[in-house]
């Protein structure tokens, strides 16, 4: 067992913000911690690190105790990635990783060819070759966190915690990000904890997830917590639910009388629910009001006797709801 815990409490001061922890880490995992803001992900990932003391109990790396590890032996066998931002743009890529090779080098850091190995290894790992020389300043907010992601791979430690490591990017990077983490839990066998609010992705992408409670921790793989209805505990309201079919939150449209039967192919079809569903309306199997949406055209009844109506789109469809309301 690469990690565990052992009747971990956490929190600061008196105060507990979880405890009676029993977790786990196996040797190649990509682990995704997830929680409302406040629950304790950040506390946990710090404690875990060694960066806070637990309020009781225990966190064991290959059966060693945290607290009895000094701080060399610590940095060998973890790394963390914080949300802290880089003050020095100044760095280029290349000086950025290479200070992950703290541990080894000597009290002047001299870097030997297999500390640039490492380096230029890690830097690889991460598509970053073509920009090794370019200042941060130079670079954007992906290649920047995917640099200091290298700066972990180069430290070399079996477990690598990340907390939000995807904050502040937009869609593209963030997904890029999780991909990534997601080969080098395969390709390299070291493990990623990472707390994130990315819950889409780390359903697809994590081998386990630590999901918060208030109270309490769950852990599993994603499809036995979707399954068992956890998620939507957690992060489901009145407002939006958690699908269980496809993995996705759904939201809660104020629905009004207004009620649509709809059928055709697969894709039309479902973008027009969706659509439909956003302007409130209803969708049953039993309604007067018909819909045959196809990728060519859209045909509309709005009564069994009626003639069909043509359309040819899904905006198109819903200017004739529009104007029935008015």
């Amino acid at each position: 067992m690469l990690l565990n815990t052992h009747s971990l409490a956490i929190g600061y001061g008196s105060y507990i913000v979880q405890q009676d922890l029993e977790l786990f880490a196996e040797s190649g995992n990509l682990i995704c911690l997830i929680g409302k803001n406040g629950s304790g992900k950040s506390t946990l990932l710090r404690t875990l690190a060694g960066l806070q003391k637990p309020l009781k109990g225990n966190v064991f790396f290959n059966e060693k105790m945290l607290s009895k590890l000094s701080h060399h032996e610590r940095s060998m066998m973890l790394s963390l990635v914080l949300t802290d931002p880089i003050d020095d743009d100044n760095m280029t890529v290349f000086d950025l990783v290479s200070l992950g090779r703290f541990p080894y080098t000597n009290w002047i850091g001299t870097l030997t060819e297999k500390d640039r190995h490492f380096i230029m290894t890690s830097i690889e790992q991460v598509n970053l070759t073509a920009k090794i020389n370019a200042y941060l300043h130079e670079i954007s907010d992906g290649e920047k966190q995917r640099a200091i992601i290298a700066k972990a791979l180069t430290q070399d430690t079996p477990l690598v915690l990340l907390d939000e490591p995807t904050a502040h990017l937009d869609l593209p990077n963030r997904i890029e990000i999780m991909l990534l983490l997601r080969r080098l839990s395969v390709n390299t066998r070291k493990t990623f904890i990472l707390s994130t609010h990315e819950l889409d992705l780390a359903i697809q992408m994590a081998d386990n997830i630590w999901l918060i409670h208030p109270h309490k921790i769950e852990t599993g793989i994603p499809e036995d917590l979707m399954l068992s209805g956890k998620l939507q505990q957690i992060f489901g309201n009145n407002s939006f639910y958690f699908d269980k079919r496809d993995g996705h939150f759904s939201i809660h449209h104020l629905l009004g009388d207004l009620e649509v039967q709809v059928s055709g192919e697969e894709l039309p079809v479902l973008w027009t629910i969706r659509a439909l569903n956003r302007f409130g309306i209803k969708i049953t199997d039993t309604a007067n009001i018909q819909i045959i949406a196809n990728y060519q055209q859209f045909l509309l009844r709005q009564n069994n006797t009626s003639a069909w109506q043509e359309l040819h789109s899904i905006e198109a469809l819903l200017h004739v709801f529009k104007n029935n309301k008015r």
